[in-house]
């Protein structure tokens, strides 16, 4: 329709000189799929996460101050970046450009293709991936930072998956809503905007003292 028209062009200005090829990869991109794409924004698609089948999470979309905090909790860190329930992939993207290599996983397959799009029109697709997947199947144990975009009646049980699968050089970052028993070790923004950060080593560090400090049994 005139919409998908003019998300092509646009995508064609963008491109500029830059390479036909480019360009014409673009309008195939945006006239296969551009009335669906924008469509997403107008109507919120929710899913279910398998795990917690009377756990809805729409898709609501991360705000402009939202992820400038996380990019503020993930200053001086390096080492691979994953965002849990990516959502149209904008963590991940802005995570890219400043240098991180970072995955998403989504459950929901539009959301993932329109986040591969998104990647490829920023120019950052080499070092971004988005998988169509379920949290509770995959292992998080190599990523050092890991944003969480979830719902209070999941977070305990991401909790308690996070601490068996990450090293102690792990950083969790919450948006939204905090995890119930952790207790973070940075916090910015207000409201809907607020992000809370927590270093997986302190909780390391507790497990191992309350180890040490067993009795030892007499011989």
């Amino acid at each position: 329709g005139a919409m998908s028209e003019a998300v092509a062009k646009e995508s064609l200005e963008q491109d500029g000189e830059g390479g036909s090829r480019r360009s014409s990869l673009g309008l195939l991109v945006t006239a296969g799929v551009g009335g669906t794409l924008v469509a997403l924004y107008a109507v919120v698609t929710p899913f279910v996460t398998p795990a917690l089948r009377k756990v809805c999470l729409p898709f609501v979309p991360a705000t402009a101050t939202q992820i400038q905090n996380v990019l503020k909790m993930l200053e001086n860190r390096s080492g691979p970046l994953v965002d849990i329930g990516s959502g149209d992939g904008r963590i991940v993207i802005a995570a890219a450009k400043k240098g991180f290599k970072a995955v998403g996983y989504e459950l929901n397959p539009w959301l993932v293709w329109y986040s591969r799009y998104r990647a490829w029109r920023d120019g950052v697709h080499q070092n971004t991936k988005f998988y169509i997947s379920d949290l509770w199947k995959v292992s998080f144990s190599h990523y050092t930072n890991i944003v969480v975009f979830g719902v209070p009646q999941m977070m305990p049980q991401l909790e308690k998956k996070l601490e068996e699968e990450l090293e102690c050089n792990a950083r969790i970052i919450a948006c939204r809503f905090p995890f119930p028993s952790w207790i973070p070790d940075h916090t910015t923004g207000e409201g809907i905007d607020t992000v809370w950060a927590y270093d997986l080593k302190h909780y390391r560090r507790s497990e191992t003292k309350s180890l040490e400090i067993t009795p030892e049994t007499e011989s």
